[in-house]
């Protein structure tokens, strides 16, 4: 049985592959630099083997790590189970989302999943994209809800993190296994302090559907739960040029940069309700999601105009290899 000082060794330990750095391990973990350190020196010794290839780049799994990394999480989270069954503790899940579909869709999963799974705890977070993506890599979330589109994680043209590199010159797997239990179960299928159904603890954060899953091939794994239809508005009577796009890197934006290219006149604005409110104004046109649009289309405030924008998936990320510990969840959410 590992002691407690091992369990946090270990989550130093599944922190650190996951960031890629010591530093970004920390940070994640709320804790010091040296302390984080401190805990990878003691497990490698513990074990005698070298978990880590220390280089300017950063931490690059060993052999060993790397075969370590395949089974940590499934410890960690054996290690959980434990202690709720000893000490009667609930049990908690850890679920982020985009900051834009915090209030609109959200919602809706967190409540299936509280009608589904009332002995949870659930805790939300509304992140940007890529500190949930590298909340999932770290082991600091368990799930989280994005915008996506194609058969893989990615395919909107946004970039993944890493998967935890494995040092070139030693030998053995490179990732965790690729389970898809998930997914057998679960079929095709955030502001602070509020409590609904489940205990559900919002740190800021959003919603659902129904959809189909793919394997992706890297170190994250998805089920499509639903979409988000995009529609091309502006005001009645308003221009139909430029196009008002919100930030790079924005879902909203990468869908319009891939509907109507580069050559299409454009504005950039700081967000999705800043293009609403100028298309509203009658100072272009803009692609927006479903969400914010229906009380506008409702009062005419707002026409749609032809356009072949395709949906988003919404769709549930989750780390790969954490099938076994999270398929009821998964399920619950998804279905």
């Amino acid at each position: 049985m590992l002691t407690f000082m091992d369990l946090r060794q270990l989550r130093g330990f599944v922190a650190v592959a996951g960031a890629g750095t010591v530093t970004g391990a920390a940070n994640s973990l709320g804790l010091a630099p040296a302390s984080v350190s401190e805990q990878v020196r003691r497990l490698e010794r513990s074990l005698g083997v070298a978990l880590f290839e220390r280089t300017p780049q950063g931490m690059r799994l060993t052999g060993p790590g790397a075969a370590l990394l395949a089974r940590a999480q499934g410890l960690l989270d054996h290690a959980d189970e434990v202690r709720r069954a000893v000490t009667g503790q609930r049990r908690r899940v850890r679920i982020g989302a985009l900051e834009m579909l915090a209030a609109a869709r959200l919602p809706a999963v967190i409540r299936r999943l509280a009608e589904r799974r009332p002995d949870l705890d659930v805790d939300v977070c509304s992140l940007t994209r890529q500190p949930l993506l590298a909340g999932l890599a770290s082991g600091e979330l368990d799930a989280a809800l994005l915008l996506d589109t194609g058969l893989r994680i990615g395919g909107l043209g946004f970039p993944l993190p890493p998967a935890p590199t494995q040092s070139s010159t030693s030998e053995g797997p490179t990732r965790a296994g690729a389970a898809a239990g998930a997914r057998a179960g679960a079929g095709t299928g955030a502001g602070a302090g509020t409590r609904t159904g489940a205990e559900t603890r919002t740190g800021a954060g959003t919603g659902v559907g129904g959809g189909g899953s793919a394997v992706e091939p890297g170190h994250l794994d998805f089920v499509d739960v639903g979409e988000v239809k995009l529609s091309l508005v502006a005001a009645p009577d308003g221009d139909r040029e430029p196009l008002l796009v919100s930030a790079p890197g924005c879902s909203i934006r990468l869908a319009a940069d891939r509907t109507f290219g580069a050559e299409v006149p454009r504005r950039e604005l700081t967000s999705i309700a800043t293009a609403r409110e100028w298309a509203r104004q009658g100072l272009g046109s803009a692609l927006l999601p479903d969400f914010v649009l229906e009380p506008d289309l409702a009062s005419g405030a707002l026409v749609t105009l032809d356009s072949d924008a395709p949906p988003l998936a919404l769709r549930l990320v989750w780390l790969r290899g954490r099938e076994p510990a999270l398929r009821d969840v998964l399920y619950a959410m998804s279905t």
